[in-house]
């Protein structure tokens, strides 16, 4: 897999690229190096960056930087776990190494949106992202193997239980740190 290629592909031709990528593995190991690490980059370096040019300072910065990496990483495997355990819920099958290719792929669209961070005034444009929810609802069918009626209700599911785990995680770490 060519990682231009695939990101050009999902993007612009989801519906052919779909079953394209069904017929890949869905090793954890190889999504992870290989697409899921090197797009969640993408937004953490632009906040990087962003932020130092807004006078944030380098140090504190990066810190913020990999924390976005880490949960953007840990968001990537959670997803993937919530998708298989809905699967069955919606007419589909539980198959961990593709609920990890829907996770990683379907996640695309966000990550590049990521990109707009360098130019805080531009930020409000990662709005972009939310096309990932389209590809997520196109995949799903596809590789999960739900009937294509339930794909609405699938989606969902999938946005509102991640929701709901990413405010409960950010709850418990804004404890945390400000103990």
């Amino acid at each position: 897999m060519n990682l231009v290629e695939r990101v050009k592909a999902i993007l612009l031709t989801p519906k052919t690229e779909w079953p394209v990528i069904d017929g890949e593995s869905g090793d954890a190991n190889y999504l992870f190096t290989n697409y899921v690490a090197m797009l969640a980059a993408v937004p953490a370096v632009a906040v990087f960056i962003g932020r130092t040019i807004d006078g944030l300072g380098i140090g504190r910065a990066l810190i913020l930087a990999i924390f976005l990496f880490v949960i953007y990483c840990v968001a990537w495997y959670i997803e993937a776990l919530v998708i298989d355990a809905l699967a069955p819920t919606f007419g589909g099958r539980k198959d961990m190494p593709s609920a990890l290719k829907v996770a990683a792929y379907s996640a695309t669209a966000g990550w590049l949106a990521g990109i707009f961070q360098i130019i805080p005034r531009l930020s409000f444009l990662t709005i972009l992202g939310l096309y990932s929810l389209y590809l997520l609802w196109l995949g799903l069918p596809v590789l999960m193997k739900s009937p294509a009626d339930r794909a609405t209700g699938y989606t969902a599911a999938v946005v509102v239980i991640m929701f709901v785990i990413m405010f409960v995680v950010m709850l418990i770490l804004g404890m945390v740190f400000v103990i």
